[in-house]
């Protein structure tokens, strides 16, 4: 009898397969660049949104009453943080009882509460409690005037008009195409509702910079 016993052979384990990457080294790099370039977005864009809500915000310029400083369809960036209207101040009205001019509106700042402006038809003179008015801003046709029947013209024909107080009396660079405060619909114009000044003219770029 054959004690023998045949003890079958130990077969060797199977390699284990390898797991592919599920990104190669390039894929790795180019997904955190394009995490890195959006996380950069993010963060711009929370930076202007939190500047427009606490420092300024976008307003387009409409119509041709600030020609020739400011063209229709430039974009300002306007800000009312800590603003107090100046004459000479270029800023955004927005009166909503001032129909057919209750849209914003952009105007340069004239006269304060307390101050009293008077203007001579026949030469065009400005004044601001009897002092003459240097404006080199102003576009003006001095053989042209519409708008002088709405006016409220004294019997020497100059208009005269003394500003209410926490109130200013504003009017457009284009003396002979603007709806201003001559206009009974707008009249001096509450404090309230003087949406900021014009900080910055930021589109086109061709004119980037401050408007004056």
């Amino acid at each position: 009898m054959n004690d023998r016993m045949d003890i079958p052979e130990e077969k060797a384990p199977a390699p284990k397969k390898q797991k592919k990457p599920v990104l190669s080294a390039k894929g790795k790099a180019l997904f955190w660049e394009i995490y890195d370039l959006l996380e950069v977005v993010a963060s711009v864009t929370i930076v202007v949104m939190l500047g427009f809500a606490f420092l300024g915000r976008l307003n387009i310029v409409e119509g041709e009453s600030m020609d020739k400083t400011l063209a229709e369809g430039q974009y300002l960036l306007i800000s009312d943080l800590f603003y107090e209207p100046t004459p000479g101040d270029i800023v955004v009205v927005h009166d909503i009882t001032a129909a057919p001019y209750n849209d914003p509106i952009v105007k340069r700042v004239i006269a304060v509460g307390g101050q009293t402006v008077e203007i001579d038809f026949s030469t065009w003179t400005l004044k601001v409690d009897g002092e003459v008015v240097e404006e080199p801003y102003r576009y003006l046709d001095v053989g042209y005037c519409t708008l002088r029947a709405e006016y409220g013209i004294d019997r020497d024909g100059i208009f005269r008009l003394t500003v209410p107080e926490n109130e200013v009396f504003v009017l457009g660079d284009n003396r002979n195409n603007s709806g201003d405060s001559r206009q009974k619909e707008i009249g001096t114009v509450d404090k309230r509702c003087v949406v900021g000044k014009a900080c910055l003219r930021l589109f086109p770029l061709s004119e980037f910079g401050i408007p004056d």
